[in-house]
């Protein structure tokens, strides 16, 4: 995005604002804007490029002695240019080549010792002087606009078409003096559409400055369009895409004069890098350059004769038809893309909307009515369409940002009005309006609803201390509409700002505007408590610990199955929720249970080599039909642990009591009030439910399809008057062992973790401040005495002691004698620390006494 800062002090000046955006000078607002506006890529001097150029007046033209396409001129500059040799009239002699030259003409003209403007952007720069050219001394050149850097027109010199005192340094004629180009990075803006025009950037500075701004009269909601005014132009238009255009404008104008625009708007537009073409084609752009709408021209004429016999011209919003093909204005031809935003009439394309106009219809010297459209585009289909045909215009580069179509009136109105005055147009229609925003967007004038905030929630987020009035200052600068209501702020932002919807906006803007340079350093207060665990992980860390101290193996498998899986376990896929982009085919629905996917590994594991082991999961299950009715229905999501145990080798016992073991393993430590039934002793609801008679409980039917329910137990939550299953553990069909070629030492079970209790306490215990005594006591115990038992008598003795002392236990050895072979001895090391003081050793003393003698009562041990 460039900025010239001559044309915000012009702008500023034009509608009585500040005037200069930075009087502390350059470097200031290159800062400023850096700081609080948007990263500044380039800044060019631009000013300097015409520290030499002086308007003259061409006073005679002849025909060159010696050459037949060159003319010598006499030039009257007012005696301004030192140095140069003048005539008896005071006038000095150029030779020029250019077709346009002629007597009476203002031009600008490089005398000698001037250095060419277009070779300083080259980088060599070349110094004129007076030099023959034919044997004609010619002082200098009269320069084209590609030589001033003014457009890429070659054909001739520049003509000045306005009253301009012959002399007057070109810088000073149009506002070119000490002039500097910005050159914002684009991204800055993003989110920022109205800074894509001059009034946003000049807004914006002002703001940053801390001065007030006010837009201009006419940029409004609401302006006033003239009446009809001359012989209507009957104009219509459809629009078949609200959602993509929700606002679409336009009108017509008869009896325009279309010719070269005024040397101040070619200049204006040459700075911001577009070419001049004629006066409604660069209106068109000097307003999207001031305020970041785009508009565009057609050829009224032209639009009607596209209709062939029609009685008014037509323009329709609409998709392509197939094979459509359209030449647009930079001669390309194109065959739009399928969702492309097309602006058509009855029968043909015209134009691609918000990209670029067709060739057809484009505004020529033969103009006499224009059509003058200024509409909102949805900015996604534009960035889609320009990649797609590779269409990058200054308009692409505003629509694709998403602007607001709530200036789309102001800006229509600014231009017909200044056609109407500069090009002799007159209004031939009424304004078309097709507008699909909603009532109250254009009853409140602001896309979105009034914010309000605190000014203790802002400052707590921006580390300052600002009031209420001073944040309301800050966004009134900038336009923004401020109630205050105490501390309160109810905030409106102004019709062309497209990114102030929630408090946090308003936050930003606040700190933006008052500079993040000056924020504090310092971090925001916060609550230092430590966050709560999360129950569910706490429950899965516990069991993973247990079930890896038993041998498990934990796995982690996809969420989703293929349809076949379903049918082998014999869960019904109907009820499983199916993947509209699956991954691949393999994986369809979502399963309904963990049992399935750990069954699918068990072969492949013994394949590899692996005759016994147990895998577990832990992980989420999908099954439709169990929650209220939606369309469509969702799935009701649960917690659940699978295990499966499977030995290649047949071994002791049934593999049913292999995995009970590990079940009742993790019940024992996470849940309390269990009890595991046998399928005849279930309650009716439960059997009809495991069996699939239940429609609103499929989730159970999920849960036992894989198990052989007459060699499964059932888990009964004791403390719940509900029957149901919490968790089943048992072995497989025989038909789900074949299907999944399962040893025949195979079990496992699945429980529903959402149903289990969760540890409530951390097994954690501070550590005593006072050093701790490590002492060993060995017992002698007969051989059918277990560690166990010893360690239950050592504990419980020490058991009333821990309210006042950190105690630990840990085995060191168990031993037996050859010559003593109905005896053993166990050693333990005791660690006590007490909580109030140093013990002595007396006291640990009588400790491992006590120990003694309870061992000695319970278990007939004897000290060693």
């Amino acid at each position: 995005m460039k900025i010239s800062r001559n044309t915000l002090r012009f702008i500023n000046t034009k509608y009585e604002s500040a005037g200069d955006p930075a009087p502390q000078g350059v470097a200031d607002l290159v800062e400023r804007i850096g700081a609080q506006l948007g990263a500044i890529e380039e800044v060019v001097d631009f000013g300097s490029r015409f520290a030499d150029v002086v308007v003259a007046r061409v006073m005679s033209c002849d025909n060159h002695p010696n050459a037949d396409r060159l003319h010598v001129c006499k030039l009257d500059d007012d005696g301004a240019t030192p140095n140069v040799e003048r005539d008896e009239n005071g006038y000095v002699q150029v030779v020029c080549g250019a077709p346009n030259v002629r007597e009476g003409l203002l031009v600008a003209w490089l005398p000698p010792g001037a250095t060419v403007p277009e070779s300083m952007v080259e980088g060599e720069p070349f110094v004129l002087e007076a030099r023959p050219l034919r044997g004609v001394v010619s002082n200098g050149m009269l320069a084209s606009p590609r030589e001033l850097t003014l457009g890429d027109s070659h054909d001739g010199i520049l003509e000045i078409n306005r009253d301009v005192q012959p002399g007057t340094p070109f810088a000073d004629a149009f506002n070119l003096r000490n002039d500097t180009i910005l050159d914002i990075e684009n991204k800055m803006f993003t989110h920022r559409p109205d800074c894509f025009g001059w009034l946003g950037v000049a807004r914006e500075i002002e703001g940053i400055y801390g001065r007030a701004y006010k837009s201009p009269a006419w940029y409004t909601l609401k302006p006033a369009f003239p009446e009809v005014e001359a012989e209507e132009l009957p104009l219509e238009v459809h629009n078949q895409l609200p959602a993509l255009v929700p606002r679409f404008m336009a009108v017509a104008l008869r009896d325009v004069a279309v010719q070269p625009s005024p040397l101040s708007i070619q200049i204006h537009l040459a700075k911001h890098g577009i070419r001049p073409i004629n006066n409604i084609v660069d209106y068109t752009n000097f307003f999207m350059l001031e305020t970041g709408q785009p508009l565009h021209a057609y050829d009224y004429d032209k639009v009607k004769a596209k209709d062939a016999g029609a009685a008014k011209a037509t323009l329709t919003v609409r998709y392509p038809e197939p094979n459509e093909k359209l030449t647009l204005l930079n001669g390309k031809e194109i065959q739009p893309r399928q969702e492309a935003i097309m602006i058509a009439t009855q029968g043909e394309l015209i134009g691609v909307g918000g990209v670029m106009g067709g060739a057809d219809c484009e505004v020529d010297g033969n103009t006499t009515n224009i059509i003058i459209e200024c509409a909102s585009f949805d900015m996604y289909s534009i960035r889609r369409t320009s990649m797609a045909h590779g269409l990058f215009t200054d308009a692409v580069t505003r629509n694709n940002k998403g602007q607001s179509p709530l200036q789309t009136a102001a800006v229509l109105a600014k231009i017909v009005d200044e056609v109407r005055q500069f090009a002799g147009g007159k209004v031939a229609s009424a304004v078309i309006d097709d507008n699909h925003l909603e009532a109250a967007v254009m009853q409140r004038g602001s896309l979105y609803a009034p914010v309000k905030l605190g000014a203790r929630f802002v400052n707590s987020r921006l580390g300052l201390q600002l009031s209420a009035q001073d944040m309301a200052t800050l966004l009134r600068n900038v336009e923004f509409l401020v109630e205050l209501d105490g501390d309160d702020l109810v905030v409106t932002a102004p019709f062309w700002r497209t990114d102030i919807e929630i408090a946090e906006d308003i936050v930003e803007e606040i700190g933006r505007l008052y500079g993040f340079d000056r924020l504090p350093l310092s971090l925001p207060h916060r609550d230092l408590t430590p966050a709560p665990k999360n129950p569910l992980f706490e429950l899965k860390s516990r069991l993973r610990a247990l079930l890896s101290k038993g041998g498990a193996n934990e796995v982690l498998t996809y969420n989703f199955v293929h349809g076949n899986l379903l049918q082998k376990v014999g869960q019904d896929s109907s009820k499983a929720f199916t993947l509209a982009n699956a991954l691949s085919p393999d994986l369809q629905y979502y399963r309904m249970s963990l049992s399935p996917s750990l069954l699918d590994k068990v072969h492949a594991n013994i394949k590899a080599g692996f005759d016994t082991f147990a895998l577990f999961e832990m992980n989420k299950s999908h099954v439709l039909g169990v929650t209220d009715a939606q369309e469509p229905a969702l799935p009701a999501e649960s917690n659940r642990l699978s295990l499966v145990f499977a030995s290649k080798k047949p071994q002791e016992g049934a593999a049913y009591y292999r995995a009970k073991y590990y079940l009742q393993n993790i019940l024992s430590q996470v849940h309390s009030g269990y009890e595991i039934v046998a399928w005849k002793d279930l309650g009716d609801l439960a059997q009809q439910a495991l069996k699939g008679e239940q429609k609103e409980l499929p989730q159970y039917a999920a849960l036992a399809a894989p198990f052989d329910l007459d060699r499964s137990g059932f888990v009964i939550d004791t403390n719940e008057a509900e029957s149901l299953p919490i968790a089943i553990v048992g072995e497989y069909r025989r038909r789900v062992a074949k299907d999944l070629k399962l040893p025949e030492y195979t079990a496992g079970f699945e429980v529903i973790l959402d149903c289990l209790a969760v540890p409530d306490r951390s097994p954690y215990q501070m550590q005593s401040r006072y050093p701790a005594t490590e002492q060993d006591i060995c017992l002698k115990v007969s051989d059918q005495t277990s560690y166990a038992q010893v360690l239950a008598v050592a504990s419980a003795t020490l058991q009333a002691r821990q309210a006042n002392e950190y105690v630990s236990l840990m085995p060191v050895d168990i031993y037996q004698r050859d010559d003593e072979p109905d005896f053993k001895q166990i050693t333990l090391r005791l660690t006590i620390a007490s909580y109030e003081k140093t013990l002595r050793d007396e006291e640990v003393a009588g400790i491992l006494d006590a120990i003694t003698t309870e061992a000695a009562e319970k278990l007939h041990a004897t000290r060693i």
